[in-house]
């Protein structure tokens, strides 16, 4: 499945005359995660707040999907991956990591639970796995959708 992914994506990236200098597959924490390199259309494939990226990586898993229901040979699986453009999502993980962290700590010494702004499902996951073996810290998402959010519980024992 990745060198389909790859091939998809530099497929789109062809008919939407995009440059860029390479497409090279990484796994991080379990994510395969696909990152483009480009110096001259790197903010065009971001977008803005991010817009083009979830809409590349959206657009080439469907792509991808599909290839792989018409392909009898190959048992079909949902495709787990990600698009990266120049460390544009990696760095957005990193910084969510260490929102997450500063606040379990606020949490630990104020003994009290904190509330972060609604996210994705996807940035959740991140906290709650980050956070998974803080101490005193227990993580759970409230609210329905759009206005769903991580609270950031402390725990005595």
């Amino acid at each position: 499945m990745p060198a389909l992914v790859e091939q998809t994506l530099k497929e789109i990236l062809g008919l939407v005359s995009i440059s860029y200098e390479e497409v090279t597959k990484n796994e991080i924490a379990g994510q395969l995660i696909f990152s483009i390199e480009s110096k001259n259309d790197g903010p065009r494939l971001i977008g803005t707040h991010g817009d083009t990226i979830h809409a590349l990586d959206f657009l080439t898993k469907r792509i991808v999907e599909r290839k792989l229901a018409t392909d009898a040979a190959t048992p079909h699986e949902e495709p787990h991956f990600l698009i990266d453009v120049n460390g544009y999502r990696s760095q957005k993980v990193k910084d969510l990591q260490t929102k997450a962290l500063m606040m379990a700590e606020r949490a630990r010494s104020f003994q009290y639970d904190v509330e972060l702004s609604p996210m994705s499902a996807y940035e959740r996951l991140i906290v709650h796995t980050t956070l998974q073996d803080a101490p005193n810290i227990k993580t759970e998402s409230q609210g329905e959708g759009r206005s769903r959010r991580v609270v950031i519980k402390y725990t005595s024992a």
